[in-house]
């Protein structure tokens, strides 16, 4: 008999549902009698012991459905070993849950959090098997996480309906995209749209050189202008701000996001009308586009494999074309940044497109 318990936590995204349909599928396809606990909400479920057994019938139908069936939750890594007012010894009690069922293995999906508090886990004994999703790509050890190809297809096809209008009224469109730290969807879907300035986290943007890309659009005869800015991207100014100026300052702005600043001062620069577009959570859900389907059916079923062979400790990824095991350890609290200096960017660059710098 195996026993696995399974979790998805944090942020949702697509093809959640089929990685775990792929692990399960390649469990009950195998000789083992297989038992598979499904841990609600997310790490909550692990600590406050909200589980059902799944069946088989649980992981049928459910390949092309976004979001997770399980449900997921954040229960931030910095959090994670502090007993808060409830008492509750958040470690402890996973162990707890997990040595109850009398789990063989944990199989947990998530992003760059997630992965810390499942090293943790690793490191206090207990068998782990991770899965990386996230929109945003930006996960150590991989070269791709499931759900960024289908948020880089809803943010793209924001980005082509907004051209219409664009240029229909001759306006300034920005486009905000999802990318609090990490610039990789930002990037490809405003490559993939056609924007003509993106803005990301890793390359802090100078306003004028932004305003001088504008006017020099409009000058060779362009009626409008693309903006694919990232939810994270930085000026150069504040990105000489410590984090604590830096949080100061952004508490205190009248702006809702940085893409409503970056208007009001383009406005001012340019003289042109400049409106926004915040495509927001749209961009995690819907059902998985198909490479999705494909690449989290396959993560799904190496983790299986690696169940059965009894190798614990690893993030199943994804290097050279391949599916690859990754050491836990080596992923837990990394970022795969996008390099100024890498070939997409002076490649886009190349293109005419302006990252502001």
């Amino acid at each position: 008999m195996i026993r696995i318990g399974m979790l998805t936590s944090g942020g949702d995204c697509q093809a959640l549902n089929a990685a775990m349909r792929g692990v399960a599928k390649t469990l009950y396809n195998s000789n083992e009698e297989v038992e598979i606990y499904g841990f609600l909400n997310g790490y909550q479920g692990l600590i406050h012991g909200r589980f059902r057994l799944l069946t088989y019938d649980d992981f049928s139908g459910i390949l092309t459905k976004g979001g997770t069936f399980l449900g997921s939750s954040r229960t931030p890594f910095k959090m994670i070993e502090v007993i808060e007012e409830d008492g509750i010894d958040k470690v402890a009690a996973m162990k707890q849950t997990y040595y109850k069922l009398q789990l063989d293995c944990l199989v947990i999906l998530g992003g760059n959090g997630t992965h810390k508090t499942a090293n943790l886990l690793s490191e206090q004994g207990l068998n782990v098997v991770t899965l990386p999703k996230t929109i945003d790509n930006d996960l150590w050890g991989t070269d791709m996480t499931f759900g960024f190809q289908s948020a880089v297809d809803i943010a793209t096809d924001c980005i082509d309906m907004i051209h219409t209008t664009a240029a229909s009224h001759g306006r300034i469109f920005i486009v905000e995209i999802m990318g609090h730290k990490v610039g990789w969807l930002p990037l490809n879907a405003g490559m993939a749209g056609g924007a003509d300035i993106i803005l990301i986290p890793e390359i802090p943007y100078d306003i004028d050189k932004v305003a001088e890309k504008i006017k020099e659009r409009h000058d060779r005869g362009a009626s409008f202008t693309i903006l694919a800015v990232a939810e994270g991207a930085i000026s150069k100014k504040d990105a000489k701000l410590s984090k604590k100026e830096l949080a100061k300052k952004q508490a205190e702005s009248p702006y809702p996001s940085v893409s409503y600043e970056i208007a009001a001062k383009l406005t001012k620069k340019t003289g042109y009308d400049v409106r926004v577009t915040v495509p927001g959570h749209t961009q995690r859900g819907g059902a998985p586009c198909p490479y999705d389907r494909v690449f989290a059916s396959r993560l799904g079923s190496e983790a299986g494999k690696l169940i059965l062979k009894k190798e614990f400790g690893f993030m199943v990824g994804y290097k050279n074309r391949e599916i690859v095991k990754v050491p836990l350890k080596d992923v837990a609290g990394k970022l795969k940044m996008v390099d100024p200096d890498a070939s997409i960017i002076k490649e886009a660059k190349m293109l005419g497109i302006s990252f502001g710098d």
